[in-house]
């Protein structure tokens, strides 16, 4: 897809001067110019066209605002002065993957003032002897090169550190919405410990009753098992009384 019908598609019927963010990776540049960009993009702050053919940055709009630019894997070696003409406020510039050769090359960066990272990865211009030095030497203002500075301190990923904000800024309701279910399940705990004392008392009790219950109907059998053994020795003994009569007659 060419750049300019990309670049159609990412507005999604909004205006240019609404777009904050745009990317266009992977599109094709007409003779390795940019084209379907104007000067309408006015709020634009970041703008990605990796791998599209690029050739020269001479068509590249006025971009005020811009801060950060990726054109990696391009096949730029110069026209790079016209960066600090069109977006004189950037402070990120990916050129990684260029046929950027030499220290002159990057020369015209001098003007980007507020230019603090600059990636320069897999261009033959990494393999000058003291690129490092030199390129520190030549660009003063830029901080970060290949993602180290000058101490090899490595560059603090922007992205992680918002993404440890907004886990730190969630981690206070995710607290209190622990303590509040503690807090619960402890009133929870009281009440259903209540409830348990008063099953086991009210068990202890029916069990009592059961007892009582079950020595009252003892005391019943005994009582009629008495009754029984009385009556049958009274039977004895009328039988009894009537054989010594039977006797006598």
């Amino acid at each position: 897809m060419d750049m300019k019908k990309r670049i159609t598609l990412e507005l999604r019927n909004r205006s240019p001067a609404e777009i904050a963010e745009l990317v266009v990776d992977n599109s094709r540049s007409a003779d390795g110019e940019v084209e379907g960009l104007t000067d309408a993009f006015t709020e634009l702050e970041f703008l990605s066209m990796v791998n599209v053919g690029l050739s020269s940055l001479a068509k590249l709009p006025s971009l005020p605002k811009l801060r950060k630019l990726e054109l990696s894997d391009n096949n730029l070696s110069g026209s790079l002065e016209t960066l600090s003409e069109k977006c004189p406020n950037l402070t990120y510039l990916n050129l990684s993957g260029n046929k950027i050769k030499e220290l002159s090359n990057v020369e015209a960066l001098q003007n980007l003032k507020s230019l603090q990272s600059l990636d320069l990865f897999n261009c033959e211009i990494t393999s000058l002897e003291d690129y490092r030095e030199s390129v520190f030497e030549l660009l003063p203002q830029v901080t970060y090169l290949d993602g180290f500075d000058q101490e090899d301190n490595e560059a603090p990923d922007s992205e992680a550190d918002d993404e440890d904000e907004d886990g730190e800024d969630g981690a206070g309701p995710t607290g209190d919405y622990d303590e509040e279910d503690d807090e619960e399940e402890d009133e929870d705990g009281s009440e259903g410990g209540e409830v348990g004392l008063s099953f086991q008392v009210n068990r202890g009790d029916q069990e009592d009753d059961e007892d009582e219950d079950d020595y009252a109907e003892e005391e019943e059998e005994d009582d009629q098992a008495g009754a029984q053994g009385q009556k049958r020795k009274r039977d004895a003994d009328d039988e009894g009384e009537d054989d010594d009569d039977d006797e006598d007659d």
